[in-house]
């Protein structure tokens, strides 16, 4: 058996970002569309996975390739996000229909099958959908990090009350990309090290 992985969960960036209230969220993802590059492109050099795990905004007949396409071929104010981190063909995207990346989704059959055992979580809203798959991501015994500069939420206090109880409820590393890279976290949470 090979050794134990982690993977990048890429959280709702694929988004339209067009309801009302949305301009605070919209500025909050750009300010986090580097971050998850670095992320993305570490995550390549380890040969680590990358899973975009994306609401599905209702559209209850859609697919992945709907999904991407109905923001980056729009002029809503998440196109140029979408854009900047549309999924490539090797990475996998997972449709959620609730706040949970596990909630109802192929999540928890598909990382045992990856080999996956440890989580990093990008994306938004740090206060909602990345709370709620990192409680899940715990509760089901994966070692976590969330970087701080690498969520958004439409309120910056309510992000950094989320990332305040990630680490204490979750377990999670919430230090930011600039703090910590991925290759220092993966040798620091590795199995039996």
């Amino acid at each position: 058996m090979t050794e134990a992985k982690a993977a990048l969960l890429v959280i709702d960036m694929i988004n339209p970002l067009d309801f009302d209230g949305a301009e605070p969220l919209c500025r909050a993802a750009e300010a986090i569309v580097d971050p998850i590059l670095k992320l993305r492109s570490a995550a390549d050099a380890a040969d680590m996975p990358v899973v975009y795990v994306n609401d599905n905004y209702a559209a209850w007949r859609s697919d992945s390739a709907e999904i991407v396409g109905d923001v980056i071929d729009s002029d809503k104010p998440g196109r140029n996000i979408a854009e900047r981190l549309r999924p490539r063909e090797r990475d996998y995207f997972v449709v959620k229909p609730q706040l949970s990346g596990f909630y109802s989704t192929t999540l928890s059959a598909l990382l045992p099958r990856l080999g996956v055992n440890r989580l990093v979580l990008a994306g938004m809203a740090a206060d909602i959908c990345v709370l709620f798959t990192a409680a899940d991501a715990h509760m089901r015994e994966y070692a976590l990090w969330v970087p701080s500069d690498a969520v958004a939420s439409e309120d910056d206090q309510r992000a950094k009350w989320a990332l305040a109880i990630m680490p204490n409820s979750c377990d999670a590393e919430t230090r930011p990309t600039r703090e910590l890279d991925l290759a220092e976290w993966m040798e620091a949470t590795r199995p039996g090290g």
